[in-house]
């Protein structure tokens, strides 16, 4: 290992080496997990609660307010995107040094 060969410390090693390795995985990781607990926990929120944005879009359809219910599949998508953003901003950043590529 190049690292060894150059007398890096095993923290060296870590903080040099490994974490960059990695963190490009880590971060994809990130980004679909976010994208998988966004599609799981708005059908979760219509079971069982009375809160949240699942139960809101329930709500709206049972009092017949479909401009709201529009409204909240909108903003569901956008906090989504919003989301998806960030995570896409970050992984940018931290795996191409803050270039624009």
């Amino acid at each position: 290992m190049l690292g060894k060969s150059l007398s890096a410390t095993r923290w060296e090693t870590l903080r040099r080496i490994v974490l960059p390795g990695v963190l490009g995985h880590i971060l994809t990781g990130l980004r679909l997990a976010i994208g998988i607990v966004w599609i799981v926990l708005v059908p979760c929120e219509m079971l069982g609660v009375s809160a949240g944005l699942g139960y809101f879009i329930l709500d709206t359809r049972d009092r017949l307010a479909y401009s709201e219910l529009m409204a909240v599949i909108i903003l569901i998508g956008a906090l989504g995107f919003a989301l998806d953003g960030a995570a896409r901003t970050l992984h940018r950043r931290w795996t191409h040094g803050g270039r624009n590529d």
